[in-house]
């Protein structure tokens, strides 16, 4: 896992840089706050952790972390919502607006001519005076407006309290908007300080205990030999055309890095790596771990087969494609490139074969 010295695209959300130094010391401290053990309750130095014991919190860590980039998946993808709905209720405000000022235009002449022929209709003078607004909180003016300016008067102040919804949701839309954004900045320094703190983890172990916490992958020319032609592995059938080319999408991205919040096609993170497989069969799934496994049918484990979704952990945070012969090829976290690796790898949640 050489590759996790390497400068890590989490930081690039830091407005300043700590000194590595520093910036080290500091996520030490979180990681013993965190259980892995550094101190005893006297603050005295306490025993060394063994290499079991660091991959363990390590894995910890980066299982924590993955759980924290689902909820920020989730949220930029309601951030993006809230930032469309937003648009788009301004459009249409201005619209509706453009159209309320020809309706007042084409009241200022009517109230013209009447002025002309000898008065203007207490209607019209009220609709054009300066707090307009006052029309539609006195309902009954309208009963009283015998007048054949009513028509024209109604139009008016449907276009003016339109003009007033739309302006109230678009308000709504732009406070949810700004709470969804608070939650993108927390998630955000949540991934990054655990993910600091697992690699000053690493750094402490050797390099020969790095190479053993990191499997070795097959090269692609290696997984594309294993495939079959309906872009399952030899040996097994995916449960459909779609399915078959999910797999042969993630097969081809074997070897492309984990980047937290990525979907393609340079890098990826666990759900973005399935929700572009699947999109390659054209299915669409939604972006995060939570709603993806609700996107088809619940399947036995027992029934899997090639391009079903495998859940792991209770909180369902992480997601891989199944492949067949008990793998799954997934994204497992910084340092670790897309990757061929057994269901067993993870406590298995459950699985689901998209629609």
């Amino acid at each position: 896992m050489a590759s996790h010295r390497k400068t890590r695209q989490h930081r690039s959300h830091r407005k300043t840089r700590q000194h590595p130094r520093a910036r080290r010391a500091a996520a030490l401290a979180l990681a013993g706050a965190a259980g892995v053990g550094l101190f005893n309750g006297t603050g005295q130095a306490a025993a060394r952790p063994t290499p079991a014991q660091v991959k363990g919190r390590i894995d910890a860590l980066y299982q924590e972390a993955e759980v924290a980039t689902q909820h920020y998946n989730g949220a930029k993808e309601e951030a993006n919502a809230a930032r469309a709905e937003l648009s788009r209720l301004q459009d249409e405000a201005a619209r509706r607006t453009r159209k309320l000022n020809t309706a007042k235009a084409e009241l200022g002449t009517m109230a013209a001519n009447q002025y002309r022929s000898g008065g203007v209709d207490p209607t019209v003078r009220l609709m054009l005076s300066a707090d307009p607004q006052r029309y539609l909180d006195g309902a009954t003016v309208l009963e009283r407006a015998g007048s054949h300016q009513a028509n024209a008067v109604a139009g008016f102040a449907r276009r003016l309290g339109s003009i007033r919804q739309v302006r109230d949701r678009a308000h709504v839309t732009a406070e949810r908007l700004e709470r969804t954004e608070g939650t993108l900045r927390r998630e955000r320094i949540t991934i990054v300080r655990k993910l600091d703190a697992a690699e000053a983890l690493l750094d402490r172990l050797t390099e020969e205990q790095r190479r053993q916490m990191s499997p070795t992958d097959p090269s692609q020319d290696d997984a594309s030999a294993l495939l079959a032609g309906d872009g399952a592995p030899a040996g097994t059938r995916a449960s459909g055309s779609r399915a078959a080319r999910a797999v042969s999408f993630a097969y081809a991205a074997l070897g492309k890095p984990y980047v937290w919040g990525a979907t393609g096609p340079a890098a990826f993170d666990c759900s973005g790596l399935t929700q572009a497989a699947w999109k390659s069969g054209g299915v669409a799934l939604p972006r995060t771990t939570y709603t993806q496994i609700g996107s088809g049918r619940r399947i036995d484990r027992s029934e899997l087969a090639p391009g079903d979704l495998v859940f792991f952990y209770s909180g369902i945070s992480h997601v891989g494609l199944y492949v067949g012969d008990g793998k799954m090829i997934h994204a497992p976290h910084p340092g670790a490139p897309v990757r061929i690796a057994p269901i067993d790898e993870m406590p298995f949640a459950a699985a689901t074969r998209p629609a």
